[in-house]
Parts: C-alpha cells; structure tokens; sequence
C-alpha cells in the first residue's frame, strides 16, 4: 500500500508545520513532510515538496496565497486546505496539536481510505 503524503505548510516551518508533521509522522500509510513559505524558513517549501504531497495543508490563507503567486501551476491539481490555525502557538503546545487533529483527521482519513 503506498502512504498518503501529506505537507504542512506555515511561514517559518518552525512551530505550526513541524507539529502537524510530527502528529502525522508515526501513523501507518501516512508520510508527512512539513514547508514554510518564507525566505527565513527552517525548510523552506519547494517544487519537490509540491509533486510529492497528495495532500497538503497550509495553516492560514496567506500561505496559500503565497503558493499560488510562486507555485501556481504545482498546486494547480492539487488538494489544498487551508486549516485557519493563527501563529499562537509553540511547537508541540497540547493546544496546538488537538486543533491540528481535530481539523485534519477527518480529510486525513477521509482520502486515506479512498486510496
């Protein structure tokens, strides 16, 4: 069975992304991989990243506004979810990652069992 790949994506790839990817790294047929959009980043998003995810959240829609000014034809076939996950948080905060599970669990599973 091949693993859904899913990407994180927020700007510094330092609190929001890296939790979501941490959450999601460990489970069975799910790869995750987490970006940040901007030019500061810890791992700053690429093309590469782009064609590997089937699947990639950004937390706000600023960041999806920065992937289609950048990365438009990329993303062009791509599901892309804006989660509404504001920069409040450190990386790990128990609140951080039952938002982050609450919000991409059912879209997660949703297209996992559609694979």
């Amino acid at each position: 069975m091949t693993p859904l790949n899913v990407l994180f994506i927020c700007s510094q790839n330092q609190w929001r992304s890296p939790t979501a990817e941490k959450v999601w790294h460990k489970t069975e047929g799910i790869s995750a991989r987490s970006a940040g959009t901007s030019r500061r980043a810890r791992k700053r998003l690429s093309v590469k990243d782009i064609r590997w995810a089937d699947l990639i959240f950004v937390m706000e829609e600023k960041h999806k506004s920065r992937m289609r000014a950048d990365f438009r034809d990329e993303i062009q076939y791509k599901e892309l979810y804006v989660l509404d996950i504001p920069d409040d948080y450190q990386y790990m905060d128990p609140e951080l990652i039952e938002i982050i599970k609450e919000k991409t669990e059912p879209i997660i599973f949703k297209l996992e069992s559609e694979n």
